[in-house]
């Protein structure tokens, strides 16, 4: 589904970007560099999933583990079909989504009288921007699992995201113990750190922008998690790193978009690639995507049993306040460079 710019049904749910950024909406040069170049479509390598169900045959179960694994380690980006999230689920979550952010900002704003979700759930925009490169234009609810687990249907949006994520985080558990098993590690791994209440959802919404090109809808980034599985709309705009060169990727309405975290680079000693990626805006159209992040526990050890590593050992905690620290005193985040020996 896409939906157009209806600029006096959008004011009073947009967030105020242009009250609160006016200053740097002002500056009248920008360096984007090569970045402002229109760049070109790929579609990111496909594995279809089905061949992994029962009554596959032993070949074509080895076949799609290995395209799997092989993605990963030459992309860090794919997408799966056959994936086992119906599309009524996936159309419901949609349309609770969208439901959602039509909501007034000012309601929105107050998520936790609002939606009981934790305080500090709802975000919008970059609060540390120093300039216009550190901006994103986008709203999301980055939603903690343990918020919504055990809604027992008493809530429409809980039941419905409760849904989404229990199909997700099996296919995340199932992809993950495939690359886990690839390097030698316990195939109980994910199981025993990556429980529902330490993953996350993250609903996001990216308005019309009246300034597309000088700003991006989610400024350039890579996951501080496992792996991330992402559903999105087709209205286009993510954007990633391959070969040193930014590439757009392009919807696939079957599709769900599977990307490696940092964590899980770390832990596999560089073999699995965490890629940068972005969105860019787009003036006419509202774009809508849903990421399940694969998150471990705080105190869960990051190190890989490769030696020399390329990194080294540390807690989720440790790399996470490392992230806050890095975007609190830089504008943006640095990441694993942080912990290489």
């Amino acid at each position: 589904m896409i939906h157009t710019l209806n600029q006096s049904a959008n004011v009073a749910m947009d967030p105020p970007f242009h009250e609160a950024y006016k200053s740097l909406l002002a500056e009248t040069a920008v360096d984007r560099g090569g970045d402002a170049v229109a760049v070109k479509e790929w579609e990111l390598p496909v594995v279809d999933l089905r061949r992994l169900r029962d009554g596959a045959e032993a070949g074509e179960v080895e076949q799609c583990k290995n395209d799997i694994i092989r993605a990963s380690q030459e992309w860090g980006f794919f997408q799966v079909v056959n994936h086992g999230v119906s599309s009524q689920v996936l159309g419901k979550m949609r349309a609770k989504q969208i439901e959602l952010f039509k909501q007034p900002f000012e309601r929105k704003s107050k998520e936790d009288m609002f939606l009981n979700f934790s305080a500090g759930s709802y975000c919008w925009g970059t609060p540390t921007a120093t300039s216009l490169t550190q901006l994103s234009w986008s709203e999301a609810f980055h939603i903690s699992l343990s918020d919504i687990l055990g809604s027992n249907g008493s809530d429409d949006l809980r039941s419905t995201m409760e849904e989404f994520a229990g199909k997700v985080s099996r296919l995340a558990q199932e992809l993950a113990e495939i690359l886990g098993e690839n390097l030698g590690r316990s195939s109980k791994f994910f199981v025993d750190n990556c429980v529902p209440s330490t993953c996350y959802l993250r609903m996001n919404r990216y308005p019309p922008c009246s300034v597309p090109g000088r700003v991006f809808g989610l400024m350039p980034h890579t996951d501080s998690d496992f792996l991330t599985i992402l559903h999105q709309d087709q209205v286009g705009g993510l954007e990633l790193v391959k070969d040193g060169e930014w590439i757009a990727v392009k919807p696939n309405p079957e599709a769900l978009i599977i990307n490696i975290g940092d964590l899980f680079q770390a832990w596999s000693n560089d073999v699995y690639k965490s890629v940068e990626h972005r969105v860019v805006t787009n003036s006419k159209l509202e774009r809508f995507s849903i990421a399940y992040f694969l998150c471990p526990w705080s105190e869960t050890v990051i190190k890989s049993k490769c030696e020399p590593g390329v990194y080294k050992r540390f807690s989720f905690r440790e790399f996470r306040n490392q992230v806050q620290e890095d975007v609190r005193k830089h504008g943006f985040k640095i990441g694993l460079p942080k912990f290489v020996l």
